[in-house]
């Protein structure tokens, strides 16, 4: 049975939830999950000792605190968390990202805690 390919709408995609600070699951590419999340607020400082981590933002303004100082994106801006550097994502007004990681990344990387939520899938 053929499938028709069909092409991923971020903007479908981010009208199916309200929640924040919770990863949707959107598409795999090879080993890794492709994700958006909403958020708002303070996450947690936390850092991924195997892995790099994308955030790409699609709207509003994402602060990464690191603790050599910190990088603000505005839309269609991306920057990559270096594997290893402790950061701490900070959002003033709510913004839509983009995420790129290993399958199986802990969005709470090595902190944990009740923050720590694995991604939900999209239909």
């Amino acid at each position: 049975m053929n499938q028709q390919p069909v092409p991923v709408n971020l903007a479908d995609k981010l009208a199916q939830f309200s929640d924040l600070w919770s990863q949707k699951k959107i598409a795999q590419l090879n080993d890794y999950e492709v994700k958006l999340a909403k958020l708002k607020g303070e996450f947690v400082w936390h850092k991924h000792d195997d892995t790099d981590e994308l955030f790409l933002v699609l709207s509003g303004r994402l602060t990464l605190r690191l603790r050599g100082g910190e990088v603000t994106l505005g839309p269609g801006e991306l920057f990559v968390v270096p594997q290893g550097v402790e950061h701490c994502p900070v959002a003033d007004e709510e913004t839509a990202i983009l995420l790129l990681e290993p399958s199986g990344t802990a969005n709470t990387g090595d902190a944990g805690g009740p923050r720590t939520k694995a991604p939900e899938a999209l239909a």
